[in-house]
């Protein structure tokens, strides 16, 4: 019975969902310019269920290029009010449209000048009334079983407050570059800002040795470096390959005087680079798709001025 109950309300909201796209209409064209040209910021507000949708909301218009802020209507009507400014917008949530708390704020915020947008189950209630825009979130019910806990509503809201945001997004050109700004922590935000020179290994970290030099004394040099390669350079000091720890096992067995001699004979030659302006997230990439554990970085002369380590992506927290 349950498992049934469960599929009724999922099949419930799909088809509330799929009736929303018919309200994408030049009423939802006028909202969208609306907010894209206020000097201000969406000030999204909404009392119990709606209230939680309307923070989610102004929580996705802020990390997508629209200010934002969720102002609760009680803590409103006691001082909080003083937030809003005639530059702003206000998003006002409730599906009925006659929700006390909500109702109360619209002559204030009239008489504050800011403009007022309505995302209402009834288009015909008081906050439509007096709303500048209206975003019609109406449903043919709720999916609780009695018709009563806000369910389909709140999710017809929450779907459509995601449509107004991401059209705001393609309207003002919003880029990765510029999500990158918003969210600055977290996998995401290391993913779009977090860049090769920031974790690389340099200076003493990062061997960089002779092609000439033995194989022994590129070991110790790697073993100095605590790293697990070393950059391999010719006279010139142009990068002609890389000595890794697979390099030594895949010869140590066929070369019983290995270690003694020149590193050229043993290395990876013309091994996969990156540059240190390129985002540690291609560098990560690279290296899955190669299959390799260490990258060297080099600059446009092709000299190496790093080594990335997979290593050092796991402690990023890129990995």
């Amino acid at each position: 019975m349950s498992l049934e109950t469960a599929k009724r309300v999922l099949r419930i909201e799909r088809d509330a969902l799929s009736s929303l796209i018919k309200r994408i209409d030049s009423n939802f064209g006028r909202a969208v310019n609306a907010i894209y040209n206020i000097k201000g910021r969406v000030v999204v507000t909404g009392m119990g269920k709606p209230g939680f949708i309307a923070q989610k909301i102004s929580a996705t218009l802020s990390s997508t290029g629209t200010p934002s802020l969720y102002l609760h209507p009680a803590e409103a009507l006691h001082g909080d009010l003083g937030r809003v400014t005639k530059d702003d917008l206000i998003l006002a949530l409730s599906n009925s449209g006659e929700t006390e708390e909500v109702v109360k704020l619209l002559p204030i915020v009239r008489k504050i000048g800011a403009k007022l947008m309505a995302m209402v189950g009834n288009r015909y209630s008081t906050l439509a009334r007096n709303a500048d825009y209206i975003i019609n979130t109406s449903v043919k019910r709720e999916a609780c079983s009695l018709g009563l806990a806000p369910t389909t509503s709140t999710t017809a809201m929450l779907a459509m407050g995601d449509a107004l945001a991401v059209a705001l997004l393609d309207k003002k050109g919003f880029k990765a570059k510029d999500f990158a700004l918003f969210h600055p922590g977290g996998i995401l935000g290391k993913r779009l800002i977090l860049r090769v020179e920031d974790i690389m290994r340099k200076g003493r970290d990062s061997p960089i040795v002779n092609e000439g030099f033995t194989v022994k004394k590129v070991l110790l040099a790697i073993t100095k470096a605590r790293a697990g390669s070393a950059s391999v350079v010719n006279a010139k000091g142009k990068l002609t390959g890389i000595f890794t720890d697979g390099d030594l096992r895949r010869h140590l067995e066929s070369e019983p005087d290995l270690i003694n001699k020149r590193v050229k004979y043993f290395m990876t030659k013309n091994p996969t680079t990156i540059k240190k302006e390129r985002l540690a997230a291609e560098a990560f990439d690279i290296l899955r798709s190669k299959k390799i554990d260490e990258i060297p970085v080099v600059d446009d002369r092709k000299r190496p001025v790093g080594l990335l380590d997979v290593q050092d992506l796991l402690k990023a927290g890129l990995v």
